[in-house]
């Protein structure tokens, strides 16, 4: 937790009625954002994203596996956060890891939508080889290198500029397999298919502080909130999913505001990560 006198309270609410952050910005408006790619050769697809002091990283590894039963036409996304302690002093023991654990369930929301896959950003049918036989599995690994604030978005960032940096190994599927044996497989190590990230989300939170609510909140801002509610939006405008936290309830007719503002938000923000990813990638060629 973030420790803050009264004055300093006071002084960051009041900030907020008056449209007038602590950092200069508008109630709606994001801090800058730096985006990098490839920056883990390991990985299928990795890239680190800052937004002010919140520094992230996120990392795509694909693995052949073999599908759901109840879903033989769909591939699998496992989505797993990392809390470095050396990021904040509350990441420390129980902290980072009900910390992580929180955020990892929320991406997963927002990012492959409810349990039947309804409204998922992911299309995990793509992942398929062969159905009912062969997927490629997806393992996203998100990791906060520091923390000021605006976690969620920013790994959602992370992960949406990870996936564009994503190739997936061409397969060629061997003739002959029938019935339930697993047919031959040849992965190449030449040959890449670039991920699909045109329906990817990215998220933005809204955050509640006394009669306003806010977006990218600092470390300090979230200290004052009395909830927030994170909305995961695509280029298309489709919500892909949506979390609460905080404990004040929030009224009906305020959410479909937030979902509102949020959607005018995401236009921006997906642009501006678009291009910033464009120029990583261009960037990441040229060396």
């Amino acid at each position: 937790m973030v420790g803050l006198s009264i004055g300093e309270k006071h002084f960051i609410q009041g900030g907020i009625a008056q449209d007038l952050r602590s950092d200069g910005r508008k109630r709606l408006t994001t801090r800058p954002i730096y985006v990098e790619t490839g920056v883990i050769s390991q990985a299928n697809g990795s890239a680190r994203v800052r937004m002010g002091a919140t520094d992230v990283i996120a990392s795509v590894k694909a693995e052949l596996g073999r599908p759901n039963a109840l879903q033989p036409d769909k591939g699998k996304v496992v989505v797993n956060v990392d809390c470095s302690p050396t990021a904040a002093p509350m990441f420390e023991g129980r902290g980072g890891e009900e910390l992580s654990a929180e955020l990892s369930v929320a991406l997963q929301c927002c990012l492959l939508g409810g349990k039947s896959g309804s409204g998922a950003g992911i299309d995990l049918s793509s992942l398929v080889v062969v159905e009912g036989k062969i997927c490629w599995d997806l393992y996203i690994d998100g990791l906060v290198v520091s923390s000021d604030g605006n976690l969620l978005d920013a790994l959602g960032a992370a992960i949406k500029a990870a996936l564009s940096n994503t190739g997936i190994p061409k397969v060629n599927v061997a003739a002959g397999a029938s019935g339930n044996e697993q047919p031959e497989v040849d992965v190449s190590d030449e040959e890449f298919l670039q991920f699909d990230t045109s329906r990817v989300p990215v998220i933005v939170t809204l955050t509640k502080v006394g009669r306003h609510y806010i977006v990218d909140a600092t470390s300090e801002e979230e200290s004052q909130m009395s909830s927030a509610v994170s909305i995961s939006i695509n280029r298309q405008g489709h919500i892909c999913g949506l979390t609460k936290r905080g404990g004040a309830g929030l009224d009906p007719s305020i959410i479909l505001d937030m979902i509102s503002v949020a959607k005018t938000v995401s236009e921006q923000l997906i642009n501006t990560l678009d291009s910033h990813i464009a120029a990583a990638e261009a960037g990441e060629e040229e060396s």
